[in-house]
């Protein structure tokens, strides 16, 4: 027997592994049969490729058995096996390169580096978060002497930091890996944690994963009479992303789809769409995503579970990274399997790896593609391809908006899908409906925005708009309020070049947003104040104002208004009313009050009445119900009800 030491401080490396390098015990088992499947695809590789080992008997398999009485789980393969100096190279790998060089490597910005994760030596040694000792027995394809490599972490518990090599005896070529079970390991010694933690992590390994236990048997009368040994194959190794898309049915992608499970649940109904993508060059990965045709239930949950499962090379690695695609497409749900990834060990890792990030982009590209074809399809397909795109906006034009507002390397794309409703069509529009049917002179797109569609339809701001038959968007949802300021212009697709022969930028298809429920939307309308009404209008807007008081900001003579007495705007550097009350619903209790600004109409009989009126209880009365009524046709909770049914009751009396 051959005994080895241990060139670094054992306990030193466990405690790296199991605390900082792994965030769960059960990936052992993932790990190791990671390791089984390696060996068989070289075995498998090389008896095709090499004349070497063509003569081999080659029927790859992993065998996983246990024995939860002697405290002992064994994974077992029939791969390119090991011999005396793999045993050494492979298993001492960490160990020999040093604890304390290893955890420098990882240490500061090399940490990120996740090349260093996922080497047969680190993810063996994850096993000794569930056992004190190993025994590693295997045989290397083509010879004949086979290796029994042995640690026990007890001992190196001791001061015995070691680990030995010798001969064994095995039938064949492969590997054998005992696991001598802590007290904490042994929740793992059961058909049915193995099979769980098979079925969500290996699920698509290549290779058939068996399972050997004892079943017991029982009489007819509920007693127990004995137990057969059965061994059954516990994963489907089909994995259905891998496969060529012209081989896949419809019916394949909806069943898969819906035996996807993991943390977001399986769906009953098929999905809306699907997008299935190989990537191949520098960067190899395959990802198969669906759009659910209703949005998840926790879609606007901060705690939302992600939808995306990470794979590499057919190996689980998550699906609790909400890294994997942007926040905003928290919706989508499916696989992400890369090539060039190593096992990765850590989520912080993953969230930091280069290659990963270019997957997410990528990815975030083809969706939006994907989208922008579902809409264009919508325009000049027939009545199915617009059905799929009404349900895909009236379920994610919410998120799209986020995006919108947090993705600005895809601002563009995402611009031509978000949707709206309008005064001028039924349904909903983009910004590029409303540009095309804007006035020939029109230089802005208006918009108005607030909590409640009907009450936003009825604003006496829109009066003057809908009187010059100019298209007003309107913005129901309380997002808009923060997504379309963010904004500033709407730039038509490929409008951002030069002109010809310049390097001045074109401006005529880009279009600057305008809320009409700012105090400057007014003077865009091409309508001049009236000298002679500003002068007659005088006297009232000082006698409401010093009614008023500190309630407003400051009383004005409108030019937006034909119907309505009065309508309140905010002003051009503070945010709107109802933009206030979302964020002091998100916790913002602290921020300060915000004064409307009053405009009136000045030819409406009530503004007749103030001019009139001499007693200083009227005008009080009168102005404070022009403001109030104001505020409630804009859907904003008044301070003060029982002093607006006073005043309405005393002018009532009068």
């Amino acid at each position: 027997m051959a005994q080895h030491q241990f060139q670094t401080e054992v306990n030193q490396l466990l405690h790296l592994i199991i605390h900082s390098l792994y965030s769960n015990r059960e990936i052992f088992l993932r790990e190791l049969v990671s390791n089984a499947s390696d060996a068989l695809d070289r075995l498998k590789y090389l008896t095709v490729a090499d004349d070497a080992y063509k003569s081999i008997s080659f029927d790859p398999r992993i065998d996983i058995s246990f024995n939860k009485d002697q405290k002992i789980l064994t994974v077992a393969d029939n791969g390119i096996g090991m011999n005396e100096q793999d045993l050494v190279d492979s298993l001492g790998t960490i160990a020999r390169s040093g604890t304390r060089a290893f955890m420098e490597k990882l240490g500061a910005d090399a940490k990120k580096d996740s090349n260093l994760i996922g080497q047969f030596g680190v993810g063996f040694y994850s096993a000794f978060m569930v056992a004190d000792k190993i025994e590693v027995c295997s045989r290397r394809a083509g010879e004949e002497a086979a290796w029994k490599w042995q640690a026990d972490m007890g001992a190196a518990s001791e001061g015995k930091e070691s680990y030995s090599i010798e001969s064994a005896a095995r039938e064949n070529q492969g590997t054998t890996v005992t696991l001598h079970l802590t007290e904490e390991g042994l929740e793992y010694a059961n058909r049915w944690s193995i099979e769980d933690i098979i079925k969500r992590y290996s699920n698509h390994v290549a290779f058939p994963i068996y399972l050997t236990y004892e079943e017991k048997e029982w009489d007819d009368k509920g007693k127990e009479k004995g137990s057969k040994t059965k061994t059954d194959r516990i994963n489907s190794g089909t994995a259905l992303w891998r496969r060529p898309r012209a081989e896949i049915s419809e019916d394949d992608y909806r069943e898969f789809y819906k035996n996807l499970g993991g943390q977001f649940g399986q769906d009953s109904e098929d999905p809306l769409f699907h997008v299935h993508t190989r990537a191949e060059g520098t960067i190899e990965y395959i990802t198969l995503f669906y759009v659910p045709k209703k949005a998840p239930f926790d879609m606007y949950h901060a705690d939302y579970k992600s939808g995306v499962k990470l794979y590499v090379k057919r190996i689980f690695i998550t699906d609790d990274d909400k890294e994997l695609l942007p926040t905003w497409l928290r919706f989508v749900r499916g696989v992400i399997d890369s090539e060039d990834l190593p096992l990765n060990v850590s989520r912080e890792i993953l969230q930091q790896n280069k290659i990963l990030l270019n997957i997410r982009n990528a990815s975030v590209k083809k969706l939006l593609a994907e989208f922008t074809s579902l809409a264009d399809t919508a325009v000049s397909g027939g009545d199915e391809a617009k059905e799929k795109w009404e349900t895909f906006i009236s379920q994610y034009n919410r998120p799209l908006k986020e995006g919108l507002y947090q993705d600005f390397a895809n601002r563009e794309a995402i611009g031509e899908l978000v949707r709206f409703k309008s005064t001028a069509v039924e349904g909903r529009t983009g910004f590029a409906g409303y540009v095309s049917r804007m006035k020939s002179d029109q230089k802005y797109i208006y918009y108005i925005t607030g909590g409640d569609e009907k009450t936003l339809r009825s604003s006496p701001l829109l009066e003057a708009y809908r009187a010059r038959d100019i298209e007003v968007l309107v913005m129901d949802d309380e997002i808009d309020d923060i997504v379309i300021p963010s904004l500033g212009r709407y730039r038509k697709p490929g409008a951002d070049g030069a002109d010809a022969g310049t390097e001045k930028k074109t401006d005529e298809a880009s279009f600057e947003f305008r809320a009409v429920n700012r105090a400057g939307a007014d003077e865009e309308l091409g309508e001049k104040q009236n000298k002679a009404a500003e002068k007659d209008a005088k006297p009232v807007i000082e006698k409401i104002k010093k009614a008023l008081g500190d309630r407003v900001k400051d009383v004005r003579l409108s030019r937006r208004l034909h119907d309505s007495p009065s309508c309140i705007v905010a002003d051009e550097n503070e945010p709107t009313l109802q933009m206030a009350q979302m964020l002091r619903a998100m916790g913002q209790t602290e921020m300060p009050d915000i004064k409307p600004i009053l405009e009136i109409n000045g030819e409406h009989p009530i503004t007749a009445k103030v001019r009139d009126a001499e007693d200083e209880e009227t005008i009080a009365d009168i102005a404070g119900i022009l403001l109030d009524q104001a505020l409630l046709v804009e859907g904003i909770k008044l301070k003060d009800p029982a002093g607006f049914v006073k005043r309405l009751n005393r002018l009532l009396a009068k």
